[in-house]
């Protein structure tokens, strides 16, 4: 598995996937907030499927 998710790209979708699980549990929103799990396990993951398929790539580039 090789990772396509960079760092402010990484960072972004942890802090919306905690907010809306969070909001979920906190009963502001109703269960689509537990979409919120997919943003979130990618961000930790550094890996988006949805990358892979359209060819994308936010991480750096590697210096050789």
């Amino acid at each position: 598995m090789k990772l396509n998710v960079g760092g402010v790209d990484r960072a972004l979708r942890i802090v919306v996937g905690l907010v809306l699980i969070g909001l979920t549990l906190a009963g502001q929103i109703g269960v689509w907030g537990w979409i919120g799990l997919l943003p979130l396990l990618t961000g930790l993951f550094r890996f988006c499927p949805a990358y892979t398929l359209f060819g994308m790539n936010t991480c750096p580039m590697d210096k050789k």
